[in-house]
């Protein structure tokens, strides 16, 4: 269990189908919040890759959704597509970001066992983040809803535990 501000953190690792109404409805709220409204980025934030997507969520002792992301399984589950890496604004700057992706990387590995490597296309101002973990650039900066991003991916036998 890891700490946040608040104390401990609990994290669940789920499909679509295992995720309550409300805990969806947290997810997308929170998604929104950051991406939507905080990055000024109007699009569908909500999409298809949710159905197939396992949920990583973590959640303080309140129970509120203080951190997420999501893995999508792909090519027969050998690749695992990281996306929608977020922590609520005021839990930032506590180290859940490196729990969150330590955790992702690790619960892909444990639940996709044919897994080869992991890709995700991260924003550029934090890619030494994504870095520090292992992972390389694989493409150059690109626009994407007018926010600089970069390709990356990390072979499994590369990963550098934290």
């Amino acid at each position: 269990m890891d700490l946040g501000r608040d104390g401990p953190i609990k994290t669940t690792f789920d499909k679509l189908a295992d995720l309550t109404p409300k805990q969806l409805f947290e997810i997308y709220q929170l998604r929104v919040a950051v991406f939507v409204v905080e990055q000024e980025c109007p699009y569908q934030e909500v999409d298809e890759d949710d159905l197939t997507a396992w949920h990583l969520s973590m959640r303080n002792d309140a129970g509120e959704l203080v951190a997420y992301c999501r893995v999508i399984p792909e090519n027969n589950n050998t690749v695992a597509h990281i996306g929608r890496v977020i922590v609520r604004k005021d839990q930032r700057k506590f180290g859940l970001g490196r729990n969150l992706m330590q955790e992702a990387l690790d619960l892909s590995k444990e639940k996709m066992p044919n897994l080869e490597k992991y890709i995700l296309s991260g924003q550029e101002y934090i890619k030494n983040f994504y870095h520090s973990f292992g992972f390389k650039d694989v493409s150059d900066v690109y626009l994407e809803d007018d926010i600089p991003h970069i390709d990356m991916e990390l072979p499994v036998s590369k990963v550098i535990d934290k």
